[in-house]
């Protein structure tokens, strides 16, 4: 992707912070000679490679288990924080008006080659993992694997299939307001908030991050 330098985020911890904060990826592969595109969530194992692990399942009814390229990586794009700049925002919009709207914007792209795991008892480790991180961040979060009879987990894990991507590369963008001067990215602050709405809020933190930095 375009990245100038100003917007590029290197810090593993930052980036394996938005991936688990905003989990659901577009897997990009190649099949059949086409760019095959499906929205998997995926939890990120720091521990496994130098760039962590993605660990995931999809449907055993789609076909991306069994025909995405064995020899062009596969491209995960987790989308985090990001919302719509009004050149409302600037200071300098009252000293000579040269300004224009843009988006702001983190993202991660994360490539590595999949690997097809089809074993009950990985799945049942893996979806309590991830079902028991989901229902700690939205209350009441009180549902549990354990909840639904034995033998109904059962049949529904035999229509999954677990995914595995070890990270070979991860790039981060935090476009971010960088390039504007700081009575701008003040401005941007206050008029996110002003907005009041979450989405905008979170952006606006994370300006405000970069702009203390």
């Amino acid at each position: 992707m375009y990245n100038p330098k100003h917007f590029e985020e290197h810090d593993i911890a930052v980036l394996h912070a938005l991936i688990r904060a905003h989990p659901l990826s577009t897997w990009v592969t190649i099949a059949a000679g086409e760019l095959v595109a499906n929205h998997i969530p995926f939890l990120v194992d720091p521990a496994r490679g130098a760039s962590g692990t993605l660990v995931g399942h999809v449907a055993r009814a789609n076909p991306v288990w069994n025909s995405f390229s064995k020899d062009v990586p596969s491209l995960l794009v987790f989308q985090g924080p990001e919302g719509y700049i009004s050149p409302s925002f600037y200071a300098s919009k009252k000293e000579h008006g040269k300004v224009v709207p843009t988006w702001n914007y983190a993202v991660v792209h994360a490539y590595g080659a999949p690997r097809v795991i089809d074993d009950a008892a990985w799945l049942r480790k893996h979806v309590t993992a991830m079902t028991d991180l989901q229902e700690s961040r939205h209350p009441p979060g009180e549902w549990m694997v354990t909840d639904a009879p034995a033998d109904y987990i059962e049949r529904m894990a035999k229509m999954i299939v677990g995914i595995e991507i070890q990270i070979d590369r991860i790039d981060g963008k935090w476009k971010m307001s960088q390039n504007r001067a700081m009575p701008d990215r003040l401005g941007t602050i206050a008029g996110l908030n002003e907005r009041g709405d979450p989405g905008s809020r979170e952006v606006a933190e994370v300006v405000e991050r970069y702009a203390s930095k």
